[in-house]
């Protein structure tokens, strides 16, 4: 965009006034860009701290009543919150497993306990079988080991 033209007055007085507030226009602009910022980067934690708490209430939820709960937070909550894994237990063949939320072709704004009737256990779907998947818990990295299956 190009800047704004202001014409040039003819008088001395007139053309120092206005250099003086087109230089104070700059400097109020530049003071309200930096405050924008810094607002931002708060705002920016503050949701990033809202979320990782979303996901702890709802591990607690998850481990205390044990089935997936409902409202869970969404797939860019959690990883926005520092959980970008999700324990999973195959229902067939109880094995433990991890998937990455952040890698999930998924649209970022799925819910996570949507994600049970989606994920299946690499094992069993290479058996022929697909049983579904039991949520465990939101988890900030791996904690099982990949299988080679």
């Amino acid at each position: 965009m190009a800047p704004k033209y202001h014409p040039t007055p003819l008088s001395g007085g007139d053309r120092r006034a206005l250099s003086k507030e087109l230089g104070k226009a700059r400097a109020m602009a530049n003071i309200l860009a930096t405050r924008s910022a810094e607002m931002r980067a708060k705002g920016e934690a503050l949701i990033q701290q809202a979320d990782k708490l979303l996901c702890e209430s709802w591990n607690e939820r998850m481990w205390s009543d044990g089935e997936p709960i409902d409202p869970s937070p969404t797939i860019d909550q959690a990883v926005n919150g520092g959980f970008a894994w999700l324990e999973i237990r195959c229902e067939g063949c109880k094995t433990p497993s991890d998937v990455d939320l952040a890698a999930m072709k998924n649209p970022r704004a799925t819910f996570v306990h949507d994600l049970a009737s989606r994920l299946r256990c690499r094992k069993c779907t290479t058996a022929g079988r697909r049983p579904s998947a039991t949520l465990l818990q939101l988890a900030g990295q791996p904690r099982h080991p990949r299988t080679k299956a």
